[in-house]
């Protein structure tokens, strides 16, 4: 007797969104920001989220970060149903599962890389990372930084300080890091090295969202969406996706680590 294999169960999208809208009260105006936004985002993705300013790309962001909350339609993340949570479990899902890097590194000036990095496991109510100070090293060696453990922001490069906040993001090991504009302060060069990166990272398997108004750095991910006013108007995956060790290499740049 033949017997079949049971099949595996369907992944869990790490995003699932349907039908989200979200709706600002100015005066005795509504402001539509998001209008019936569908989202799937499944493990292992690296998408690149474009549009113009106003068009509603930064309050989808947020809202995949868990910092807002939609006023209509359902968001899942990881397999929970975020919409429904009280603040105090947004918040809490929101540690567990996200990672952030912000454009402007958000670190602190007077504390080293080490002691930047190990901030998001202090703040865990929870409090069950046990060695601390190890991830934070682990972090930032995956990241190429294992000779900055003690040095300040001040005294490293804007690149090196992106990588400083990437490491930060990976720290807690969310299931998704979202970056807001990573590179926008910086030059082309250290661009693509925190892009090579990022690049890196995603073939380890992490889930990366990236919102840039760069379509040149849109080209490195796996998959653009576009927004306008408040609705997708494009979701692809990209068509001749770019390599950014490969460009950085055509820079005379012999690693990716030394362009950050």
């Amino acid at each position: 007797m033949t017997t079949q294999a049971t099949p595996a169960p369907p992944a869990t999208a790490v995003i699932r969104l349907e039908s989200i809208c979200k709706t600002y009260e100015a005066g005795r105006n509504k402001v539509h920001a998001l209008r019936k936004v569908d989202l799937t985002v499944e493990s292992g993705d690296m998408i690149a989220i474009i549009g113009a300013s106003g068009s509603g790309k930064s309050t989808l962001m947020n809202l995949l970060g868990c910092l807002d909350t939609a006023t209509s339609g359902s968001y899942a993340l990881d397999g929970v149903r975020v919409d429904s949570l009280s603040a105090d479990a947004l918040a809490d899902l929101r540690n567990r599962k996200v990672g952030f890097v912000f454009q402007g590194f958000n670190l602190l000036t007077r504390t080293s890389a080490l002691e930047n990095v190990e901030l998001p496991l202090l703040y865990d109510r929870a409090s069950h990372w046990g060695d601390t100070a190890a991830l934070a090293r682990e972090a930032l060696t995956r990241v190429g930084l294992a000779d900055r453990l003690e040095h300040q922001p001040s005294e490293l490069s804007g690149g090196q300080q992106q990588r400083v906040a990437i490491a930060r993001a990976l720290v807690t090991r969310p299931t998704l890091v979202l970056a807001d504009e990573p590179t926008g302060n910086l030059d082309t060069r250290t661009s693509l090295g925190v892009m090579a990166l990022f690049q890196t990272l995603n073939d380890q398997g992490i889930t990366l969202l990236l919102v840039t108004h760069e379509t040149d750095i849109a080209q490195y991910a796996r998959r653009i969406v576009e927004v306008r006013d408040g609705r997708i108007i494009r979701d692809a995956p990209v068509a001749q996706r770019r390599v950014a060790a490969d460009d950085l290499l055509q820079m005379g740049a012999l690693d990716p680590a030394e362009a950050a």
